[in-house]
């Protein structure tokens, strides 16, 4: 059985090395600027057809891209124990609720695939997928799926079937498809400015 190929450096290890900060305040550090990055990221709400969509999950993917699956999950989870911990760090909050009570409730399964996400995402740029357009779109696709999976299933035990794909998922499969292209186009062009995009 053939080896698995060796992980690539992510973005953050290319722009940021570990050696010019110690391997633990560094991760740190990234985990906190990707915190207030997803905080930002759901607070903004860009209008759009059929409804306004923030860029949060664009940023949950860039994350996991940029940062590598354990930071990416790592920096997601720390957003999520800023939340739980009564923070007002999600869509809606505090108008919608705080804490734990936010958390159990419809946007449950979204914020849990939001971890998901990052890893798997942050999988496949160690494997060299942000780096060409294509691959990169089917990473972030793929990031996308492992929100919506986890996301519609659980709104689905709240209000049905029917009504979490009518109210949680179609709605935003527009909008997503534009992060979707965004986000292919970003990464790369990111890689290729430092040079390294057919690189080990």
């Amino acid at each position: 059985m053939p080896a698995a190929s060796p992980a690539r450096p992510t973005l953050a290890a290319v722009l940021w090395p570990q050696p010019s900060l110690s391997p633990v305040l560094r991760a740190v550090a990234l985990a906190v600027l990707g915190s207030v990055l997803l905080t930002v990221s759901a607070k903004v709400q860009i209008p759009f057809y059929p409804v306004p969509m923030t860029m949060q999950p664009l940023v949950v993917v860039l994350l996991g891209a940029a940062y590598g699956s354990r930071l990416g999950a790592a920096t997601v989870l720390l957003y999520l124990a800023q939340g739980a911990a009564g923070l007002p760090v999600f869509a809606g909050t505090p108008e919608k609720g705080l804490g734990l009570a936010y958390m159990a409730g419809p946007t449950g399964g979204y914020l849990a695939g939001f971890v998901l996400a990052a890893f798997l995402v942050g999988r496949l740029a160690e494997r060299g997928w942000d780096r060409a357009p294509v691959t990169a779109f089917a990473a972030m696709s793929a990031g996308l799926a492992a929100i919506y999976l986890p996301g519609v299933a659980w709104l689905a035990t709240l209000i049905g079937a029917d009504k979490a794909l009518a109210f949680g998922l179609y709605p935003f499969l527009w909008g997503d498809l534009l992060k979707v292209a965004l986000g292919t186009a970003l990464l790369p062009a990111a890689w290729a400015l430092t040079g390294r995009r057919g690189t080990a």
